[in-house]
């Protein structure tokens, strides 16, 4: 997070619901000892985010250098523990070996898996406000690289798709060619957001500018991810600029309306999508579980953009599901919101357990106060409330539950005094902040990011420090572990309530909260837990969309009475689940019919098979196997080519198959009494029939084995 000077001097604190704690401490030492200094290393810190790029299972860092006054290389921070064999939470400069060669004005530095192989990949935002440059990608070496996890290279040019040509807003005169920064395109950017904004299962970019000089006048962009990691600009109105900047006018690129500059109108008619915006959030507000944007402006009003893939509750859907947004600024926001300049950074987050978004505003309200505004529920923010001593050139906030209490409390950076710290004392109802001690050090601090770095259940804080000073370390000495698991208010229905069964998967979403940074939420394991009858599923796993929504996809040939819903996990284990969502399943042609006879156990009576999904090419075949047995009792699925009705082995089992074997294989019941196999299909001859038979271990009865009924799969 970037900032610039001369913005006046701060005023007396208002005091409302906001207090001071003389007694409390932030339990928060100094230890810098953790993390690389010197040379190279003491410079013009943007920016931190936190990724495990090479999957060893803890933290490491990216660090973005340079700013508005350096070319510098970015570091590459590689926590000790995991991989490396050394002290898990101390961290070591591995910028030689595993990052590019490349100095640079770097604002924002984030870690995004692009092409979705597993591993994370890095999105660099630089500013062109000494020599042109633009924003680089550095591509992880290890998924589908074939190369070593863990170490990046710059695959720049071949990430970025059409600048400058057929369907970009971008002249080809703003396109770079030439010299080491070619590739990309002149910019001014200090923060760019990843999310899934068109709902297809991949991160797509939403790439923020604030102008040369801060000047306000170069749009915001969007770029869609084809899947392969690979971004192609978003622009549905067709609009291409005559230079950097845009005017009033002009279509509003990937928004509703034409370009005003400070609009108002939420109709539609008008947009802004060019100020002076240091900081962009992604985010849910109005519940329709789409990306919505916040976009920061550092001298003009903060702005609000309503997703309408879906059809927000702010602004009428797109038709056809298509991807479109409105800026609804005037109509989301109370009036007077917002005052002055210095509006360096924003944060969304759920401070009251009510299930949306709210906002911390710092520098909102001018001279220098922070406020949060509070969500309605649809996506309309009430009166913002002043933070206690607040007043004071504030540059970057965020949310982390320090004191593992369950909600989340604010370390706020400061860029020319002391940072500071607010509790969340929310009780049940409502929340309110105390402002709370922290270390006393000298710094110059634009960014502070938080993270587990050591693995002792509580959330430590690196500060990125500009005026060529160290970063500093905040050790979290709580002593209290983590034990608040994710919650998940709200779960996406799938509409209508009676489905056809169909070979296309069924995308639905979620929120999901949690005590921890949001960018240490979107790496929780989560997966969509789905019933079939009464009969669990293997669980589905989830990605994050970023924002607070995670994306699963429910398999569109089930056929029965489907409940579904979403579990997340955290990394200590703390987990929470959601309540379900219910449709039925149909289809109209008969696909499985049982035949011939099984064997009853004493072990639990004859077993049961059957399908619960249609058969088609492409798809999974679940097939649900039932018995009295015990937990844990091992079972054997077979498939065949043929049927053999009720060819009886004695002492052995009843066989129901025959001919060639395609499948064969063995589980173990769970507490149901119910065993799942989920077997994938390849492209197949509708018509074709197999035949399936269960089998369970059963030593207490006459047979070595009980066995079901054949069943006979036409498919589809």
């Amino acid at each position: 997070m970037a900032h610039w000077k001369s913005l006046g001097t701060a005023s007396a604190a208002v005091v409302g619901l906001f207090a001071l704690s003389s007694s409390a401490s932030a339990q928060y030492v100094v230890d810098n000892s953790k993390i690389p200094s010197g040379p190279g290393i003491n410079s013009r810190s943007e920016n931190i985010d936190f990724g495990d790029i090479d999957l060893d299972g803890d933290w490491d860092m990216a660090v973005a250098d340079g700013g508005d006054l350096n070319q510098d290389q970015n570091r590459c921070w590689v926590n000790d523990g995991g991989l490396q064999g050394g002290t898990l939470g101390v961290y070591s400069d591995e910028t030689a070996a595993r990052f590019p060669s490349f100095n640079d004005q770097s604002r924002d530095i984030e870690f995004a898996d692009i092409e979705n192989d597993g591993d994370l990949d890095i999105y660099s935002s630089n500013t062109a406000q000494i020599i042109i440059q633009g924003n680089r990608w550095w591509v992880n070496d290890g998924g589908d690289q074939g190369g070593t996890l863990g170490f990046f290279t710059d695959d720049t040019a071949n990430r970025w798709v059409g600048l400058g040509g057929a369907g970009s807003s971008l002249p080809a005169s703003e396109v770079i060619t030439t010299g080491i920064h070619a590739g990309t395109f002149r910019d001014w950017s200090c923060d760019c957001d990843f999310g899934d904004l068109d709902n297809d299962g991949d991160l797509d970019l939403f790439h923020s500018s604030y102008g040369g000089a801060f000047g306000g006048q170069v749009p915001s962009r969007i770029f869609l991810n084809d899947g392969d990691g690979k971004f192609s600009e978003f622009n549905p109105q067709g609009a291409t600029l005559f230079g950097s900047t845009i005017s009033n006018g002009t279509p509003a690129i990937w928004c509703d309306g034409n370009q005003q500059s400070n609009t108002t109108n939420s109709t539609g008619a008008f947009a802004d999508i060019a100020s002076s915006a240091l900081d962009i959030d992604l985010g849910d507000i109005d519940g329709d579980f789409d990306l919505d944007v916040l976009h920061g402006a550092r001298q003009e009003a903060p702005r609000m953009f309503a997703n309408r893939l879906q059809g927000s509750s702010l602004a009428p859907a797109v038709g056809g599901g298509a991807l479109g947004f409105r800026d609804v600024t005037g109509a989301v926001f109370p009036a007077s919101y917002t005052s002055g300049s210095g509006h360096y950074e924003q944060e969304m987050g759920d401070l009251d357990f009510d299930g949306d978004l709210d906002i911390y505003g710092l520098n909102w309200k001018s001279p220098f106060q922070d406020l949060t505004y509070e969500n309605d529920g649809t996506g309309n923010f009430l009166t913002g409330v002043q933070l206690f001593q607040s007043n004071a050139d504030d540059n970057e906030g965020d949310f982390v539950d320090y004191d593992n209490d369950g909600d989340l409390d604010l370390y706020v950076a400061n860029f020319s005094g002391q940072d500071k710290l607010y509790r969340n004392d929310y009780a049940g109802a409502g929340y309110s902040f105390t402002k709370v001690s922290v270390p006393g050090f000298s710094a110059t601090s634009l960014d502070a990011d938080a993270a587990d770095t050591d693995g002792d259940g509580d959330y430590d804080i690196i500060v990125a420090e500009d005026n060529n000073q160290a970063n500093t370390f905040l050790r979290n000495v709580t002593g209290t572990p983590d034990t608040t698991g994710p919650y998940i208010p709200n779960v996406e229905q799938l509409e209508p309530a009676v489905q056809t069964a169909s070979a296309t998967g069924d995308p639905v979403r979620a929120h999901v909260y949690d005590n921890a940074p949001y960018y240490i939420t979107w790496y929780n394991p989560t997966t969509l837990d789905v019933t079939v009858d009464g009969v669990n599923l293997p669980a589905i796993p989830a990605m994050s969309s970023q924002g607070q929504i995670f994306r699963g996809v429910l398999p569109g040939n089930l056929v029965g009475s489907i409940d579904y819903g979403f579990t997340s996990s955290d990394e200590y284990g703390n987990t929470g689940s959601s309540a379900p969502k219910s449709y039925t399943g149909t289809y109209g042609p008969a696909f499985q019919a049982t035949y011939g006879s099984g064997t009853t156990g004493l072990a639990g009576g004859e077993p049961t098979i059957s399908a619960l999904s249609v058969p088609f090419s492409n798809s999974t075949l679940y097939l649900a196997t039932s018995s009295g047995a015990g937990a844990g009792t091992l079972t054997v699925l077979g498939i065949g080519t043929a049927s053999a009705p009720g060819v009886s082995i004695p002492g052995l089992l009843t066989l129901n198959i025959g001919g060639v074997e395609l499948f064969s294989g063995s589980s173990a019941l769970d507490p149901n009494g119910d065993c799942v196999f989920g077997l994938p299909l390849p492209v197949v001859t509708p018509g074709v029939h197999v035949y399936a038979q269960f089998f369970v271990l059963d030593f207490t009865g006459t047979e070595l084995l009980a066995s079901s009924k054949g069943l006979d799969v036409t498919l589809q």
